[in-house]
């Protein structure tokens, strides 16, 4: 029981670390969640890191809500899941409940402005950090970059739905799967 109860503390305690501590969601924590569950407490792989990037992204939700339920799941099952999910959403709770009370004050505070512009520099230095770790155990050959930068192009240079070209780029990659299961055979 004693062992249970502290298991729960420190999911609880380390994803309203995360939570308190990242300051614009899902990216953001995409890099301190890897160090935090993989390097640091290694809770899962990071092999398992990038199948929870997956699925959190294709499945509804902000990433780091998905992300606290997932792991707390697979360490501590469904009431684990409950309290990092809980320690991960907690801050940003309470942060915006204190906004919107004081939401005149911000507005016109010159020095929280300030505050919220290097927090909006850092925020996309803290993406492609944790964007370019992530894709360090991808295997890189001709056809993953052609694929990738078919993908980049195509987000970047069109209106084309975001959604639709993950639902593509999916169901592409499990057809490649099963072709090569196939050829494998």
């Amino acid at each position: 029981m004693k062992e249970k109860l502290k298991i729960y503390l420190d999911l609880f305690w380390t994803f309203l670390k995360i939570g308190l501590f990242t300051f614009g969601g899902g990216y953001v924590m995409l890099g301190i969640i890897e160090k935090e569950v993989t390097e640091k407490r290694q809770w899962i792989t990071k092999d398992d890191m990038l199948n929870l990037l997956a699925i959190a992204e294709s499945t509804p939700g902000p990433f780091a809500i998905n992300a606290a339920t997932f792991i707390g799941y697979k360490r501590a099952k469904t009431f684990g899941s409950f309290l990092a999910t809980l320690g991960a959403v907690l801050p940003s709770f309470i942060i915006i409940v204190l906004i919107s009370l004081f939401l005149n004050q911000f507005e016109s505070n010159k020095y929280i402005q300030g505050f919220l512009r290097g927090i909006q520099a850092g925020v996309g230095v803290l993406i492609f950090k944790a964007a370019y770790r992530l894709s360090k155990p991808i295997e890189k050959n001709y056809f993953n970059i052609a694929i990738f930068f078919i993908a980049l192009i195509v987000a970047f240079l069109t209106n084309f739905s975001l959604i639709y070209l993950m639902l593509i780029l999916m169901a592409f990659g499990i057809a490649l799967y099963y072709l090569g299961k196939a050829v494998d055979l």
